[in-house]
């Protein structure tokens, strides 16, 4: 699938990347959910899922929050699948 974010790289790391990382699942008041994050060396955005919204921004304008945001319902499935499968245990052993 291909999509577009609109998200301007031009601030961006070396490689033009945004890299994304997921946390395992986390729980609080009954409720499971996970972090997403991106960065690209100089700016960050934390988002939470199943709510699919971001909670922290360092840099991102608007409309590349709006762009994240969008990734992460589009993509809510794999990325649930994703924070399931880490072993947070097995993780700090490394």
């Amino acid at each position: 699938m291909t999509q577009n974010f609109d998200i301007d790289l031009s601030r961006d790391n070396d490689q033009g990347e945004l890299e994304m990382q997921v946390s395992s699942i986390c729980q609080k008041d009954g409720k499971k959910f996970a972090y997403v994050t991106f960065s690209d060396g100089k700016r960050f955005a934390e988002g939470e899922i199943p709510a699919c919204t971001i909670v922290r921004n360092d840099g991102f304008t608007p409309k590349e929050v709006a762009g994240l945001e969008l990734y992460l319902r589009q993509n809510l499935d794999m990325l649930k699948s994703m924070a399931a499968a880490i072993n947070p245990i097995k993780a700090m052993m490394k």
